[in-house]
Order: C-alpha cells, then structure tokens, then sequence
C-alpha cells in the first residue's frame, strides 16, 4: 500500500506542476517580480473602483430606471452581476495573498471563480450580439424566441452550464496531468473560441444585411447603434479575452515555455481580462436608448421638464428633424 500511495502522491504533484504552467498564484509574481506585481496591484485596484461603480450604476439603471425588460436588457443585466462579480474578486485576490499564504485550495477556489464569471461574460456578450441580429435582421422569424421567459431561461442555463463546465474541465485537469491540456483547450473552445466564431459570424452578417434595400425601413440610428455593439464587443474580445487564451494555446502547444515568461504574460493577461467589467458599460449604450441619458441625470440636478427620459428623447429627434 505505500507504494501506491507514494505513486497516487507522486502522479498528484506531476499534475499541479504540469496545471501550473497554466495557472500561476500571485504568490510566484510577487517572490520573482516584486515591482511587477505592486504595479498590476494598481491598475487591478483602479478596475476594481471604476468597475463597480460603473456597474453599480447600470444596474440601478437597468432594473429600476428601465420600465421594459426586453431580452436584451435581461442579458445585459445578467451581464453586469458577472461584471460585478469579477470587480469584488479583484479585491479578494489581494486579501486572499495576505491571508491564505500558499493554501493550494483557496487558489482553486478563487481561480474557479474568477473563470467561471470571465466565461459568463463572454457568454452573455455573444448572447447581446445574437438578439441584436435578431432584432434587426431576423425580426418575423425570430419573434417567438425573443421574449423574456426565453431569455431568462437562456441566463440561467448559462450560468449552469459555465459553472458546471469549468469545474469539470479544471478538476479533470487536476487530477489527471496526461489530459490536462486537452482539457485546457476543451474549455476554451467551449468557452472562448466558439462564442468569438458566433460574434465575428453575426457581425459579419449584420453588416451584409443592414446594406440591403429590404432593411431600409429600419432607422438609420437604429442600424447604426447595432452596428456598433458589434463592433464594440469585438474590440472587447480582442482586448480583454483574446491575449489570455492565445496564452494558453501557446502553453498547450509549447508546455516548456520559460518559467519567467510565462509567469508575467499570465497575470499581464488575466488583468487585461479583468479590464472587460470597465469597458462593458460601453456596450450599455448601445442596448437601450435612453441609457446614456438617464446616467446623466442620475448626476445632475434635473428639472421637472427634464425629468422624463421620453421628452428629452423626443426633444432630441425633434432637433435633429
């Protein structure tokens, strides 16, 4: 029996080391590259202040200040929970650091988290950019899947379906080091590569139909703001999700990668993934039409005339007609 248990603890140790090539504790960062992490600190601090209460904001906007909760609002606010959630992680990892010392599992649990909200991120971005091409594109035949029991029935398999997955995946991967990168790249492919295929596809053909004669009946605004969601969460992709996940293709394709290179571009990436929850926000304004307006009365003193969303709207296209 001591043998077996001596190869059980041996094959357990091979495992982490080879499923640490791609997670990397801010432990490591600090021992190795102490002025690298003080600085990562700052910007994920900054994040974290500018997320939350960006997020807050929208939140408040989008559940008391929005009247119809169309199915893009439902996946935006869905959204901006996992937003919020990865904004309160920021702080976490940090106490986390000084509280837990080298605990293997308050890491795991913390890296669960945190993937499982960046997954639901990108889930519901696709989710945002799907329905808009509906609303524009597809508006007859889509008319029975855009309505509000199917959307919240859409977020709660999401977020079944992204904690379940990850946690799979990051177990199996764990436990068994001789598949750890398949299932590394398993979770990507369900988690990242697949929705950015859907975004660019959608994109690609939002742009192709809204140039056709048979949409000109859609306004121009209408069109355009479609136009740049889309856009806006392609950028988002490739600013926030992409750096991190070509990171753990290349680790997948080249698992001796040097210790110290890997080790900066890993927690370079993660806060880049980390900076989506601030750029989010951006997409807020594309979903509804009055969001841009009413954050601005949120922070000034508004008139009675000016209290009503729909006149200020209404003055607003009136000006412009």
């Amino acid at each position: 029996s001591v043998p077996d248990s001596t190869n059980s603890t041996q094959g357990t140790n091979s495992s982490l080391q080879l499923f640490s090539k791609f997670i990397h504790p801010d432990t490591e960062l600090y021992k190795e590259f102490y002025n690298m992490w003080i600085a990562l600190m700052v910007v994920n601090a900054i994040i974290f202040l500018v997320g939350v209460v960006l997020n807050s904001l929208a939140l408040y906007v989008f559940c008391f200040r929005t009247k119809t909760k169309t199915t893009s609002v439902i996946y935006t606010i869905n959204l901006i929970v996992t937003d919020l959630l990865v904004g309160f992680s920021l702080p976490v990892r940090l106490i986390m650091f000084y509280s837990a010392g080298d605990c293997l599992n308050c890491s795991l649990v913390h890296i669960f988290g945190y993937f499982v909200n960046m997954y639901c991120s990108i889930l519901f971005l696709t989710c945002i950019c799907v329905d808009r091409y509906l609303a524009i594109v597809q508006v007859e035949a889509s008319r029975k899947w855009r309505n509000p029991t199917c959307a919240k029935g859409i977020c709660v398999f999401i977020w079944i379906f992204a904690t379940v997955v990850t946690f799979s995946i990051l177990s199996m991967a764990i436990q068994f080091a001789q598949c750890c990168l398949s299932k590394i790249l398993a979770l990507m492919v369900c988690e990242y590569f697949f929705p950015l295929i859907i975004i660019i596809f959608f994109t690609t053909r939002i742009m192709c139909a809204l140039s056709k004669p048979s949409l000109m009946h859609q306004s121009r605004e209408r069109r355009m703001r479609a136009v740049q969601l889309l856009i806006t969460v392609l950028i988002i992709f490739m600013i926030c999700f992409t750096p991190f996940h070509v990171r753990q293709v290349a680790i997948s394709i080249n698992p001796d990668m040097p210790h110290d290179i890997s080790l900066i571009v890993y927690h370079v990436t993660v806060t880049l993934s980390s900076l989506n929850s601030c750029m989010d926000p951006i997409v807020y304004c594309f979903v509804t039409n009055n969001f841009q307006s009413t954050m601005k009365n949120i922070f000034r003193k508004t008139e009675p005339e000016q209290t009503s969303v729909d006149i200020l709207g209404m003055n607003k296209s009136t000006k412009g007609s």
